[in-house]
């Protein structure tokens, strides 16, 4: 009997995230802790969708998709927010999800017309990094999750307050985003790696074929 790809256990996480991550869009305009709270738990299933393909083999291309396309859904309504609430910087959020998508897409094509058996692969020295340290994929997703969700929250306050700087009150949302900047701004850099060494690898591919189809 043959298997159902669509019913194994990590693919129905990655349903759960789904629905978790459509509720919590629909509290997103004007309920944020409640928003909060449900986009983060969709993103923190993510951990676990891979663990459960590891130990249960069941590692399939449909749920690697599933599990790329719901982040960068996810990402992208939330950063369209973003841009509604700070306009001035509309710009900036349309090249985030432009190069979101476009990095991630690109890289996945890649690895599908090279023939490897996972995504999260790589020759060039800092995505092999990125993929192979569980820690390292960990930190550098949830830091630049966390910087645009306090990004968000902040558009509502600041948050209750955790020190003063020159009588000024500093609040736990603004200083929880200054720490994970740095951390967005590092993956902001990944994912131009990405779109690098995919289209790189893409053209590899297609300078090959040409030589074959030309000999």
């Amino acid at each position: 009997m043959a298997e159902n790809v669509f019913l194994f256990v990590p693919n129905l996480i990655g349903y759960a995230r789904i629905i978790f991550a459509f509720v919590s869009f629909h509290y997103m305009a004007d309920r944020p802790i409640l928003f909060f709270v449900l986009y983060l738990i969709s993103s923190l299933l993510d951990a676990f969708d891979g663990h459960f393909a590891r130990l249960l083999g069941q590692a399939s291309k449909f749920g690697a998709m599933l599990d790329m396309l719901t982040d960068r859904c996810a990402s992208a309504c939330l950063i369209l927010m973003l841009s509604n609430f700070y306009p001035t910087y509309r710009v900036v959020f349309q090249f985030l999800i432009s190069l979101d998508i476009s990095s991630h897409w690109l890289h996945m094509y890649s690895s599908l017309i090279k023939g490897d058996q996972t995504h999260k692969t790589s020759s060039n020295f800092f995505l092999k990094l990125y993929y192979t340290s569980r820690p390292v994929l960990f930190i550098m997703c949830a830091g630049n999750e966390l910087f645009l969700l306090f990004l968000y929250l902040l558009h509502f306050s600041n948050g209750p307050n955790v020190f003063e700087i020159n009588a000024t009150p500093i609040g736990l949302w603004s200083l929880l985003a200054y720490i994970n900047f740095p951390i967005f701004f590092v993956k902001q850099l990944i994912s131009l790696l990405h779109l690098v060494t995919a289209a790189q690898d893409i053209v590899a591919y297609d300078v090959a074929e040409r030589r074959k189809s030309s000999s």
